[in-house]
């Protein structure tokens, strides 16, 4: 399925897929929804997540929290139905763009992933910044749905 990284020239102007995975053995992936173009979460997939998400047309991501295989939706039936798959210019990031059964894409109960905006500008006193939330209410609730299994975020 990949071809070998032969030149700059290949991998930017060519016709085949190199991908170009880290020291990990890992490519970043963006994936937005496919009408609104919003930023729905970002992910990581190795060789075989990568191979299953052409193969099957539904995203796959390797978890580095939990060190597996991640078919996402299995659980959650939040399933993303690729519609397009991108490769950047020196092909080491992709870009997913889904559909998203159920509406949401993270397992915090939020449609996006990036539910939390960073304050821009001098911060004010010496303590952590405050987010502020861009999304009010969940799509889902995530105990209902995983139930009381622990949350794969490592600290």
């Amino acid at each position: 399925m990949f071809a070998p990284r032969e030149s700059v020239e290949q991998v930017e102007e060519g016709n085949v897929l190199a991908p170009k995975f880290d020291e990990d053995g890992l490519i970043p992936v963006v994936t937005t929804d496919i009408d609104s173009g919003e930023l729905l979460m970002m992910g990581y997939m190795n060789v075989e997540a990568f191979k299953k998400t052409v193969e099957t047309g539904e995203a796959h991501y390797w978890s580095r929290s939990r060190a597996c295989l991640w078919h996402k939706g299995a659980t959650s039936g939040l399933v993303q139905k690729i519609v397009q798959m991108r490769i950047d210019d020196d092909q080491d990031c992709v870009w997913l763009r889904v559909a998203v059964n159920g509406g949401a894409s993270c397992h915090v109960g939020y449609r996006s992933c990036f539910y939390r905006s960073v304050p821009i500008g001098k911060p004010e006193g010496d303590g952590p910044l405050i987010l502020n939330y861009q999304e009010d209410d969940k799509v889902f609730d995530p105990k209902e749905v995983y139930g009381d299994a622990p949350n794969p975020t490592k600290l």
